[in-house]
């Protein structure tokens, strides 16, 4: 292993035994500021959000800058187990590659530019974001955005996980917190009246039976559901967490009317159902002949890799839908991703590096 690319793996588990649940991010965060002062990089700050920003100059004061990000959090909380373990070509440890080592390509990255003495026309941005995960609804990468808006040349949006693939489509996401509430009651001596649990559950079979298209690929998910306080009690609240996704917005509208029209017929005297959306990804896209598309294809098969174009729910849906180009690209191979048994494979980490150099070498040319 050459040292650059032991010194990404080794950043990769030091970002990696940080915990950064979503909406918790800020020791993370405060450990990237730090590296980004040490870096002598410019403009080193953490807006309000919590994400963290460092620029490195180009030569021409006058061009875009390309934004660079890597989220910052993980799917899991605080108190979760972080032991590492190495076997086989392999870094197994939650969050490694989901995406710790994308935050350690950030300073990658800069490394190999400076290893190479490559001298860029436009400015780069390097920004770790926060709130990519679940109910974070790409809090930090709303406010990346509206930082920048569309005076850049465009996002590339780092994953751990994504070598040889790049997306370029947004998967639109929706997702409801629903809640029933009913009177309650003792399971023997009011048997008979509402229980919110039943009633959930009856809701979640009549939304699960909703035909859903292939094409467009559309999807629905109940990811959480819980209620009552007790085995003979008649439950008098629960609630339910409901992720609705599909390539084509107008599929999604479908759904989402389809469900909300079931949502307000459950709704009646006895028994309350509300809803309250608690995310909302947008959907975008641009054409697979797009400059900086081609770029991402052209850098990583560059590598000796394939290159697949995809579609995904990442912090590139933000840029995306506000029509300013983006791509997401990745780091190395892996799986297990969001699991205890999360792993990266490191003999790739060098081609995805080195992926990631080329395009943001060219980028400015486009």
């Amino acid at each position: 292993m050459n040292n650059l690319l032991t010194q990404v793996l080794e950043l990769a588990v030091k970002i990696q035994q940080i915990p950064a649940p979503t909406f918790a991010e800020g020791p993370r965060a405060d450990f990237v500021r730090a590296l980004f002062l040490k870096e002598n990089l410019k403009d080193v700050s953490i807006d309000s959000f919590g994400n963290v920003y460092a620029c490195l100059p180009g030569k021409q004061n006058e061009a875009k800058p390309l934004i660079v990000s890597a989220h910052l959090d993980t799917v899991f909380p605080a108190s979760i187990n972080l032991q590492v373990k190495q076997e086989a070509g392999k870094i197994i440890a939650p969050g490694i590659g989901d995406n710790s080592l994308g935050v350690a390509a950030l300073f990658g990255i800069l490394w190999s530019l400076r290893e190479r003495k490559v001298e860029l026309n436009h400015d780069v941005w390097l920004v770790a974001n926060v709130g990519e995960e679940g109910l974070g609804d790409l809090c930090g990468m709303r406010g990346v955005v509206d930082r920048f808006e569309s005076h850049v040349i465009g996002y590339l949006v780092l994953e751990g996980l994504a070598l040889g693939h790049v997306y370029h489509r947004a998967i639109g996401v929706r997702r409801y917190r629903i809640t029933a509430k009913t009177a309650g009651g003792h399971s023997w001596a009011d048997y008979g009246q509402p229980s919110a649990v039943h009633e959930l559950a009856a809701l979640v079979t009549k939304l699960t039976a909703i035909h859903l298209p292939r094409q467009p690929r559309t999807t629905m998910n109940v990811g959480t559901f819980g209620g009552g306080t007790g085995i003979n009690v008649l439950a008098s609240e629960a609630k339910c967490e409901l992720d609705l996704r599909s390539e084509d917005p107008k599929a999604l509208l479908k759904l989402t009317q389809q469900v909300e029209k079931l949502l307000k017929e459950s709704d009646r005297e006895g028994v309350r159902i509300m809803a309250e959306i608690v995310g909302e990804r947008p959907a975008g896209e641009i054409p697979a002949d797009h400059p900086l598309v081609e770029l991402a294809m052209n850098s990583t098969r560059e590598q000796g890799l394939n290159g697949n174009l995809t579609i995904g729910s990442t912090d590139a849906n933000i840029p995306l839908s506000r029509g300013i180009p983006a791509v997401v690209m990745g780091i190395t191979t892996g799986g297990g991703a969001h699991t205890t048994n999360e792993y990266v494979d490191i003999e790739p980490v060098g081609k995805g590096v080195n992926g990631l150099v080329r395009f943001i070498e060219l980028a400015g040319r486009q």
